[in-house]
């Protein structure tokens, strides 16, 4: 079997605190709205019409909480490909939503090392959550944790 990794493989111990992870910008756009709308079975108008939204004070439609959630998936940047020998699991993620997303909005998020919990052949990194829009606003807050193994236990 040939063995294809696009990084090379980190452990626990070779993160830093305030070590950063970019990832891909995003415009919110209709199609984007509307899978997000199908996979999840919201149907409450304020995700779907604009019409709806527009004669309740808002430029267009509003993101669902979790549609800006999703944004912040390691798996969309390098973090993952980094961890595949040393990923034990997923364990915890939490967010705080501070300001409205709406169709067209480009979303830029940023994980970063916020905490490292050693163990005795593992740890749990978190990474804290941060998704502005393009007027430099955070729109939401948040941490993933993830166990990872140890290079030398």
């Amino acid at each position: 079997m040939i063995k294809h990794q696009m990084c090379p493989q980190r452990y626990f111990e070779d993160f830093e605190l305030g070590e950063q992870f970019l990832l891909p910008s995003r415009t919110m756009t209709d199609a984007l709205f509307a899978a997000f709308q199908l996979a999840s079975g919201d149907n409450h108008p304020v995700h779907y019409d604009v019409e709806y939204c527009r004669a309740h004070g808002m430029p267009h439609m509003l993101a669902h909480g979790y549609q800006v959630v999703i944004q912040t998936a390691a798996g969309a940047g390098l973090f993952p490909h980094m961890v595949e020998e040393s990923l034990k699991g997923f364990l915890e993620q939490g967010s705080r939503f501070l300001n409205p997303v709406f169709v067209g909005d480009t979303l830029y998020c940023t994980l970063t090392v916020s905490e490292l919990r050693p163990g005795n052949t593992t740890g749990v990194i978190t990474l804290g959550t941060e998704v502005k829009n393009q007027k430099g606003e955070v729109v939401m807050d948040g941490f993933q944790k993830y166990l990872l193994r140890k290079r030398r236990p």
